[in-house]
């Protein structure tokens, strides 16, 4: 008051500041999975494929189908509608990464754009820890998916039996119902893949502008709401600053 003269004012009013186009992405419900609710998920979905063949019964290439969208989109941090709308087109090669054949990256076409914009189109390169990525598209790509959508000519990379695209919802569901069959927590979602990504990337030590561009996001901030290291990689980061601090003592 000394300062101004006056008592301090609201200047920022709904009338008089720009409204936020894009939608907010993060949410404190949301968490990234351990790498043992991972390999527990995944393994329960693999699990659902062998049982429907052993069993003779219908819905092997669908759970299938199901599996390695699910393993997509952790391995691109890909959102669910993106996922949904991949063609055989949108796999695309990578001179970089010349050993991952025509598996280097994946286009995504549909990607969630500002508001009054169309989709904001990227390319999601596929990194060395993920390579396990490209045996699961090579087997749907060449046996898979050429089963189920038959003679009928589709570009799209995850047909149904109708030769339609998985829904969105459909996916969620198919989530839901896994993760329950293993007990995982309730609040762990299918967009959980994707924060999963993001924290594996940041703990592998990927720069936060590449994490950035490989998921889409149009502000570093994004990206950060998204990061949720575990405490396993906290614990080694305070193990060598402590083991850093001691080293620098001692040359003292």
């Amino acid at each position: 008051m000394a300062r101004f003269g006056s008592a301090p004012q609201q200047i920022c009013h709904d009338w008089n500041t720009i409204t936020h186009l894009l939608d907010y992405e993060g949410s404190p419900g949301r968490r990234a999975l351990t790498f043992d609710e991972l390999e527990q998920f995944f393994d329960a979905a693999d699990a659902r494929v062998e049982t429907i063949i052993r069993t003779r019964r219908k819905g092997a290439l669908a759970a299938l189908r199901n599996a390695q969208m699910f393993k997509t989109i952790y391995a691109y941090g890909l959102r669910r509608s993106e996922c949904v709308g991949l063609d055989i087109a949108d796999l695309r090669s990578n001179p970089a990464t010349a050993q991952f054949g025509s598996f280097g990256a994946v286009y995504v076409r549909h990607g969630k754009g500002t508001r009054g914009t169309g989709p904001k189109r990227r390319t999601v390169l596929t990194v060395p820890e993920f390579d396990w990525i490209v045996d699961g598209l090579t087997h749907w790509v060449d046996q898979g998916r050429p089963r189920m959508a038959g003679d009928w000519e589709t570009g799209i990379l995850w047909p149904t039996e109708r030769r339609t695209r998985v829904s969105p919802r459909y996916l969620n569901d198919r989530f839901a119902e896994l993760r329950d069959e293993v007990g995982l927590p309730e609040e762990l979602t299918l967009h959980s893949l994707r924060h999963t990504y993001v924290t594996n990337l940041i703990e592998w030590g990927y720069s936060e502008k590449f994490v950035q561009d490989q998921v889409g996001h149009a502000f570093a901030s994004t990206t950060a709401i998204y990061t949720s290291v575990g405490d396993d990689y906290k614990n080694r980061v305070l193990a060598d600053a402590l083991k850093r601090n001691t080293e620098n003592r001692n040359d003292n």
